[in-house]
This record gives C-alpha cells, sequence and structure tokens, in this order.
C-alpha cells in the first residue's frame, strides 16, 4: 500500500515537472539552442533535487537504513528531507555558476516557471484527485505567482524577477498559516522559520542587485 502511495506520488510529480517544463519552453524568448540547453540544466538539476531528498531521507534515517534499506525508500519524505534537499539545491547551483562558469540569470530563468507550472499543476491535482479543498488557497497564490512572473518577464532580469516571485511566494505562504491548519509545497508541510528564511534571502537578493546596477553604470562610464 505504502510504495503504491509513493508510486502514485511520483506520477503527480512528473506530470507538475512536466507542466513547468512546457510552461518555460512556451514563455521563453530564448532561441530553440538556448533553450535545450537551459531544458538539460533544469532537468539535470531537478533530478539532482530529486537524489538530494532521497539522499536526506537517508542521512535522518540513518539508523533505520543500515538495518533496512528498503523501508526508508519506501517511506515518504518529510519536510526536513526536503529543506536538505534545498539547500544541496542551492550549492549544487552556485557551484554550477563558478565553476563552470554558468549565467546564473539563465538558470533562474528557467528554473522560476519550472517552479511556478510545476507548483500549480500539483495543486490542482491535489484539488481533481483528492478533493483537497485546502489546496484551492494554494492554487490561487501559484495563479497569482504566475501572473506576476508573467508580467516581469520582458521587464526585469531573471535574478530581480527570481527574487521578487520567491519573496511574494514566502509571504503568501506565510499569511496562509495563519489561515489554515498548515501549508505545503508539492506535499511537504512547511515551517513559518522556512518561509521567513525564504523571504529574507529574497530580499537580501534583490538588495544586492539594486545596489550592483549603479556601480555598473559608474564602470561603463568610466
Amino acid at each position: 500500500m505504502l510504495s503504491t502511495w509513493v508510486l502514485v506520488q511520483l506520477t503527480y510529480m512528473a506530470m507538475s515537472i512536466a507542466a513547468g517544463l512546457v510552461l518555460f519552453y512556451v514563455t521563453s524568448q530564448a532561441g530553440r539552442s538556448e533553450k535545450k540547453q537551459q531544458l538539460e540544466e533544469s532537468v539535470s538539476l531537478i533530478v539532482n533535487f530529486i537524489l538530494y531528498i532521497w539522499a536526506g531521507k537517508i542521512v535522518l534515517n540513518i539508523a533505520v537504513f543500515v538495518t533496512d534499506p528498503l523501508a526508508v525508500l519506501a517511506y515518504p519524505s518529510d519536510a526536513n528531507a526536503f529543506y536538505i534537499a534545498v539547500l544541496l539545491l542551492l550549492v549544487n547551483i552556485g557551484y554550477t555558476v563558478k565553476r563552470h562558469k554558468k549565467d546564473l540569470n539563465s538558470i533562474l530563468s528557467a528554473l522560476v516557471p519550472i517552479f511556478l507550472g510545476s507548483g500549480f499543476v500539483y495543486e490542482f491535482i491535489e484539488i481533481a484527485a483528492h478533493d483537497n479543498m485546502l489546496a484551492s488557497w494554494h492554487l490561487g497564490l501559484f495563479l497569482i505567482l504566475l501572473v506576476v512572473f508573467l508580467f516581469l518577464r520582458e521587464r526585469q532580469v531573471p535574478v530581480v524577477t527570481s527574487g521578487f516571485v520567491l519573496g511574494l511566494w514566502s509571504l503568501g505562504q506565510f499569511i496562509l498559516t495563519f489561515q489554515l491548519p498548515y501549508t505545503a509545497l508539492y506535499g511537504y508541510t512547511l515551517s513559518r522559520w522556512f518561509m521567513v528564511l525564504v523571504f529574507v534571502l529574497s530580499i537580501i537578493s534583490l538588495y544586492i542587485t539594486n545596489r550592483e546596477k549603479p556601480d555598473k553604470g559608474v564602470t561603463e562610464h568610466n
């Protein structure tokens, strides 16, 4: 029964991620070759993120994993494994940008619409398949974020758009914690401290990006 539940959840996630990839491909203004490269990089990061979740689950249940590995692998991941995966993904992106000289704007311009599209479809599935009306609040939040993203994507660089969208998402999720019994992302129940952390990091990224703009202008003028 548990393995069936895990399989169903993986199917939902696959459908959601596929929708996110489609949203990126449709909304991206990049050329075909560049979009293909961005898709490949994004899929690689998504696969790594899933592996990081499994790694986090193993680390958090290492004693059980040593005695019965299948029991840990078949059991659903919790929010702590998700937090570990997010941290490792950020390290992964930072390493990719610094070591392989990848453009952060290029990475974010793909990951943000994938995140929004997959999140929207996942919440829609929750409502359609499980009649989970709590998901309608999250669905509404993602709908607002999609509108904001579509408005900003041609007016701001991806770093600014990403910071604004993630900041708005974390603020919206934080507000929902006072309206709902719990808030979740991809089925993972999130804590308020995580939303506050995401919001603060988003504000910091926007501040740094905005502060660097005048410096670049002075440099170019000189």
